[in-house]
C-alpha cells in the first residue's frame, strides 16, 4: 500500500471520511496554489466540519418523519400570493422554537401548508434543533388515544412542554380562508399571538 494509501486508511479510522476521500485533491490543490501548512490546515479541518454539519443534518431529517423532504427555496410564493412572505422568512429564524413557542398552520387544503412546515423544520435541523413532523390527523389520533389510555395531560404536556425545546411539531390542519396562516403560542399560562 502506498503512503497516499495508507494515510487515507488512517483518516477513515479515525471517522475523518470526507477528508480521506478529498485527500489526492487537496494536495493537489496545496501543491498547485502553493498553501502553506495553515491554510492546508484549515482548508481541510473547515472541510470536515461541513461533513459532519451534512450528516448530522441528514441523520436529524431522517428522525424529524418528515413526509417529503422540501426547502423554503423552492416554495412557490406566486402561486399563493395570500401568503406573507416577510412572515415566512422571519419564522425561518427559528426564534419561536427558542422562545418555547409552537407553531400551527393553517389554511384549506391545497395552499402548501405542509411544505412550509417541512421547510421550517429543515431550518430548524440546520440550527441544531431536533425536530418531528407530526400533522394534525395523527395528532389528534394520539391524543385520542392518550385520552382513553388516561394519560391525556401527560401527552399533552409532552406535546405542548416548551421545556422540550428539542422536539418540534408542526401540524397542518384545515380550516376556511384562502392560503396558510400562522400562528405560534407560548406555553400554557402564557400569552398567545399571532403572527
Amino acid at each position: 500500500m502506498s503512503h497516499l494509501g495508507a494515510l487515507e486508511q488512517e483518516l477513515r479510522e479515525l471517522k475523518l471520511t470526507r477528508l480521506a476521500e478529498q485527500l489526492p485533491t487537496f494536495l493537489s490543490d496545496a501543491a498547485k496554489q502553493e498553501w502553506d501548512f495553515h491554510t492546508f490546515l484549515g482548508h481541510v479541518v473547515k472541510e470536515e466540519l461541513l461533513a459532519r454539519r451534512d450528516r448530522r443534518t441528514e441523520m436529524a431529517t431522517r428522525m424529524a418523519r418528515l413526509p417529503f423532504v422540501k426547502t423554503l427555496e423552492s416554495f412557490d410564493f406566486a402561486y399563493q400570493p395570500s401568503i406573507n412572505v416577510k412572515q415566512i422568512k422571519e419564522l425561518a429564524a427559528v426564534r419561536w422554537i427558542a422562545n418555547g413557542e409552537n407553531l400551527i398552520l393553517l389554511g384549506p387544503p391545497g395552499v402548501g401548508k405542509t411544505h412550509l412546515a417541512v421547510a421550517l423544520g429543515i431550518k430548524a435541523i440546520e440550527q441544531g434543533y431536533k425536530i418531528q413532523f407530526t400533522g394534525a390527523q395523527a395528532l389528534i389520533a394520539s391524543l385520542a388515544r392518550a385520552h382513553g389510555e388516561n394519560r391525556l395531560e401527560e401527552r399533552l404536556s409532552s406535546t405542548a412542554n416548551p421545556s422540550s425545546s428539542s422536539s418540534t411539531r408542526s401540524a397542518t390542519s384545515r380550516s376556511t380562508g384562502t392560503g396558510p396562516t400562522s400562528s405560534s403560542s407560548s406555553s400554557p399560562g402564557g400569552t398567545r399571538r399571532g403572527r
